[in-house]
């Protein structure tokens, strides 16, 4: 038996102590994205909490920057970056990914046990690292993820949508993914190993991360406003995330589907039933021509949309036949913490 398999077995007292200990060390990875006027803000806020954690727990600890195709200065800024006290690894991407596939990146790249995913535009408060940490060390918990503690300053329309997104993927799941869960998360060692051993190219990082089980705890917290720039998440690349969510994660909008053309089979049923009673009894007419179109016209607008779920079900069967790889390194830059010596090793291009 192999030491990670060893590692994701939870045998007992002993192996529950090792997966705690904090010699295994933390990598923390930040994927970020047009973050260059805010990131050197952001590092000193980090490296101040990374340096209490140092001193507190003994912990040795990496911070990992992931430049997802920026179209600024980000890569140039995060290589200025000093490596106080942590060791910093720069990854630039050849181009925009999107987010799971810098996430991926991190977790490819992270050197130390325990791994912890947060946005480096400043709305995942550093000070909160110290409670996670808490967490994995003194409790004994493996995921521990934040979520938002409300969303009253969102509109009515953003809440729905949210809980409806929720509800859709959640439907039928065994292992259900909370509300309002973020990317802002800490996995201990033997969690870090089970994520990495999951194959699929098409991923939904908060569903495998819940996925995969172990004893999770979740923190509500308040996000930070952003102290530089604008988003760059609006509503066409979030209903692009949550269509991928689903259609990666979730086989609810094939169980949608199936109920919904039942639910359009018994009304046709029932309708048909209403007409034979109403001419046999009463002798009216059957309705004609605009009946007829507008049956027409349901039937191919749902047919169309059926079709089109199980398009984007094949298109990632297709994607994960194919067998690309998920992201190609186009630089690596890494610094240690003692002399902040600059390397450039030779990068693992992508996920095998």
């Amino acid at each position: 038996m192999t030491a990670m398999t060893r590692d994701l077995h939870a045998g007992g007292a002993a192996s529950d102590r090792a997966i705690r200990r904090p010699a295994d060390g933390l990598s923390i990875v930040v994927p970020v994205y047009n973050e260059a006027v805010g990131l050197p803000t952001f590092h000193a806020r980090l490296t101040e909490m990374t340096r209490l954690l140092q001193e507190q727990r003994g912990l040795s600890i990496e911070i990992v920057y992931i430049d997802d195709g920026s179209r600024d200065a980000t890569y140039d800024v995060a290589r200025s970056l000093p490596a106080n006290g942590a060791d910093v690894q720069v990854l630039s991407l050849s181009r925009n990914f999107g987010k799971e596939a810098a996430l991926l990146a991190g977790l490819d790249h992270a050197t130390r046990g325990a791994v912890l995913f947060m946005d480096g535009d400043g709305q995942h408060p550093p000070v909160l690292i110290e409670t996670l940490v808490q967490h994995w060390l003194d409790d004994g918990y493996d995921v521990v993820f934040t979520a938002k503690a409300h969303r009253a300053h969102e509109s009515l329309s953003r809440r729905l949508s949210v809980r409806g997104f929720y509800a859709l993927i959640n439907w039928g799941a065994r292992q259900k993914i909370p509300e309002d869960a973020g990317d802002f998360r800490l996995l201990s060692p033997r969690a870090v190993a089970a994520l990495r051993q999951l194959p699929e190219r098409n991923r939904f990082f908060k569903g495998l991360a819940t996925w995969i089980g172990f004893k999770q705890k979740r923190v509500d917290y308040e996000p930070a406003p952003r102290a530089h720039g604008v988003t760059s998440w609006n509503i066409r690349s979030l209903l692009g995330l949550s269509i991928e969510g689903l259609t990666s994660f979730s086989v609810a909008p094939l169980r949608f589907a199936s109920l919904l053309g039942f639910l359009i089979a018994v009304a046709a049923l029932l309708f048909g039933l209403q007409i034979l009673f109403e001419t046999i009894f009463y002798g009216q007419s059957v309705p004609g021509y605009p009946s007829v179109v507008v049956g027409m016209m349901v039937l191919g607008g749902v047919q169309l949309m059926m079709i089109g779920i199980v398009g984007e079900y094949i298109g990632k069967i297709l994607s994960e036949l194919k067998g690309r790889p998920v992201y190609f390194v186009a630089e690596h830059l890494t610094k240690t913490a003692e002399d902040e010596t600059a390397t450039e090793p030779q990068p693992r291009m992508a996920a095998k």
